[in-house]
């Protein structure tokens, strides 16, 4: 007999609040789910998670959200990747770009082709084959057509810079007009019953609020899922060692690029994010190795433009929740966990959970092997995440500062080292249905670092040389062809979507 839920209740508002009550109030439509956000005047967004991955446009279509109306409010750019400077070395630059990078070869893998190119004398970079990257390194920008038959338009991909802080309120406005509620209140005092499901909260007003369902939005003091519940956090500080972050806007001071700008610094890595009306800039960093007056002189006497406020630290302890499902309550942004921001991918977790959760929406009966499921399922994608960016530590062969120097010795997961090691081995990242990061995204990284595989496919060496090298430089050609047709990233902006002022 169906057992549905009639209400789900988001505590706390900011980019995941307004996130989850978007894509929910989408997603329900027509099931007289009633979905409430209790919304803290008190507590102030944290703000900072402005650098987006291509999952964004998987949310922006999927609620139905105007592209050209959204970019205006939120002061967005586009964003073709990441460009990593002194990561490998100091002085050095790599760059990480979105979508495919080359077209397949006879049904092997690119990468496969290119380093068979390599061993034949071919002196092309990878990121020759990446659309998103010869687009990123003229600063040209367009939105991809649909459903094109040229290979070149088919493959790049994008994400966004954006202002949290506006897309809040952007989203906040959108859910009033879909009828979600909203509670201008704080949270005194969260009830649960004799089976430790949240019953109903106390607010500051004294009015009781029940729910059948409940989502933390609380940040990272999670006040249902760990004060309440007592859900406990899985700490990955020994992974990843940074714990800190300050963070300074500034003035735009020249045209936005299509691309974030991640710096490595002595005791860990700045950001660079250009919006429309203004630049976001950090310095994620291991209090271990730099103490916070420290960080922001770094920061400051890095960034460029006027400075708009005062620096704000940020501290932070990298992991996630051992359940973000429990219960009756879903952990989501950083009350679930927290992943520094190396890859841009909080705001692509918000998504994901949400999506997971929709997948393996509970009813009344809360089916504690629903629960399992969908924690083992989202705990796969933190790992991969997690992985991933630890990659960007343990390649590099830095060692100037003792932060670096840690990094030389730095545990590494064993799930990570198997994959490093099958790469080194055969040039080889297996794509696993669902991952986030491709294979792609991998090589750029490895490559980045120097790092190549002793061998390539064996099988490649039946493919004659000289027909194998037109057909890669067929390639190069055809995609800066493409690239240089297209206007410039500031340019398609000023004509298609700029900013509200």
């Amino acid at each position: 007999m169906q057992n549905p839920l009639k209400s789900i209740c988001i505590v706390g508002g900011g980019t995941a609040g307004w996130m989850a009550a978007t894509l929910l109030s989408s997603a329900t439509r027509g099931s007289n789910i009633k979905i409430t956000v209790i919304e803290s005047p008190d507590i102030a967004t944290i703000g900072v998670g402005e650098s987006t991955v291509p999952s964004i446009m998987d949310f922006l279509q999927t609620c139905q959200i105007n592209l050209k109306e959204f970019i205006q409010a939120t002061s967005a750019s586009f964003k073709l990747g990441i460009r990593f400077d002194n990561w490998q070395t100091p002085e050095e630059s790599y760059f990480h770009p979105f979508g495919r990078v080359g077209k397949g070869v006879n049904g092997f893998d690119f990468y496969q082709a290119w380093l068979k190119s390599l061993a034949d004398g071919q002196l092309t970079r990878w990121l020759d084959y990446s659309p998103s990257a010869i687009m990123a390194e003229h600063e040209r920008f367009m939105l991809r057509p649909n459903q094109s038959q040229d290979w070149v338009l088919s493959s790049y991909a994008h994400a966004l810079h954006l202002d949290a802080v506006k897309v809040a309120n952007y989203l906040r406005e959108l859910c009033a007009q879909r009828g979600v509620a909203r509670i201008e209140a704080t949270v005194n005092e969260v009830n649960l019953d004799g089976n430790k499901f949240i019953q109903d909260l106390i607010l500051d007003n004294e009015a009781t609020v029940s729910s059948d369902f409940f989502i933390d939005c609380t940040g990272f003091k999670g006040l249902l899922i760990e004060k309440s519940l007592k859900v406990e956090y899985e700490d990955w500080s020994h992974l990843l060692p940074c714990n800190r972050a300050v963070v300074v806007q500034t003035e735009q001071d020249g045209q936005p690029v299509p691309y974030t700008i991640a710096t490595a610094q002595d005791a860990g890595w700045s950001w660079k994010i250009p919006l429309q009306h203004r630049t976001g800039n950090g310095y994620v960093f291991s209090n271990q190795f730099c103490n916070d007056e420290q960080a922001i002189k770094t920061l400051l006497t890095n960034v460029s433009g006027t400075v708009l406020n005062e620096p704000r630290v940020i501290p932070f302890v990298t992991g996630k929740r051992k359940k973000i499902l429990h219960n009756n309550c879903l952990a989501l942004g950083l009350a679930s966990g927290f992943l520094e921001p190396l890859e841009s991918t909080a705001i692509h977790l918000i998504y994901k959970t949400l999506v997971h959760f929709i997948k393996y929406l509970p009813d009344k009966d809360f089916d504690t092997y629903n629960e399992q499921v969908f924690n083992q399922k989202i705990d796969i994608d933190y790992i991969e995440i997690r992985d991933f960016i630890v990659l960007h530590y343990c390649t590099s062969t830095r060692s100037d500062s003792k932060f670096w120097q840690w990094c030389q010795t730095m545990e590494i997961p064993e799930t990570l080292k198997e994959k490093i090691h099958l790469f080194k081995e055969r040039g080889v990242v297996e794509d696993i249905p669902g991952q986030f990061f491709s294979s792609d995204s991998w090589y750029s990284i490895l490559e980045g670092m120097k790092i190549r595989p002793k061998k390539y496919h064996p099988l490649l060496d039946a493919f004659h040389s000289e027909n194998l090298a037109n057909t890669l430089n067929e390639n190069v050609s055809t995609i800066r062809d493409t690239v240089l047709k297209m206007p410039k990233h500031y340019d398609y902006i000023q004509s298609h979507c700029q900013a509200q002022r």
